[in-house]
């Protein structure tokens, strides 16, 4: 499969959103309810959202390509955490979060989530940045396994809000070894 790794512009908040609103649900925990997820998708995944995302200065929207077709996305925050307990536990700085991180299900196994990865680590390597973090819900251990495989270390825990439940993920932690290229 050739896939492509670009930055997203405006013009893809709609095609992202689609994708946001079918590989969100697939991420949950099985106790999840519909409604909590529709609430979540509704508020911060959808195409207005997308939108507001891709002109904040402190994000950036990368969006794989598969055949000219958005098949999945990741949403990169340049800043260090808000949650206090959060930047307690990341020991690598200056840091980025993965805020999203998402393909097709149809695309899993196909490498279009290692292409992704890989430049996320990239454009990170290159902004100087010293680790690349991330929350997993802790009953996902696909997405905590490719998670590993990638360099990623458990180092805590948090809490994510979905609709009126409040989740349990664990906190990830990547160190970057500044200014050489990722694996």
């Amino acid at each position: 499969m050739s896939v492509q790794v670009d930055s997203a512009g405006i013009w893809d908040s709609e095609a992202i959103a689609d994708v946001a609103a079918a590989t969100f649900p697939l991420a949950c925990p099985p106790e999840a309810t519909q409604d909590d997820i529709a609430a979540f998708v509704d508020e911060v995944l959808s195409a207005e959202r997308f939108s507001e995302y891709l002109t904040d200065p402190t994000r950036t929207v990368l969006k794989v390509t598969n055949l000219g077709s958005i098949v999945g996305y990741a949403m990169l925050v340049n800043s260090e955490p808000s949650d206090p307990e959060v930047a307690r536990l990341l020991t690598a700085h200056p840091t980025t979060e993965i805020s999203k991180f998402y393909v097709v299900p149809g695309k899993h196994g196909t490498g279009a989530s290692s292409a992704l990865m890989h430049a996320i680590a990239e454009r990170a390597i290159a902004d100087g940045q010293g680790g690349l973090w991330l929350g997993v819900n802790q009953l996902n251990e696909r997405a905590q396994r490719f998670y590993a495989k990638h360099g990623f270390e458990r180092v805590g825990t948090k809490t994510f809000l979905v609709g009126s439940q409040v989740h349990h993920d664990f906190v990830m932690q990547r160190v970057l070894p500044t200014g050489t290229t990722p694996r």
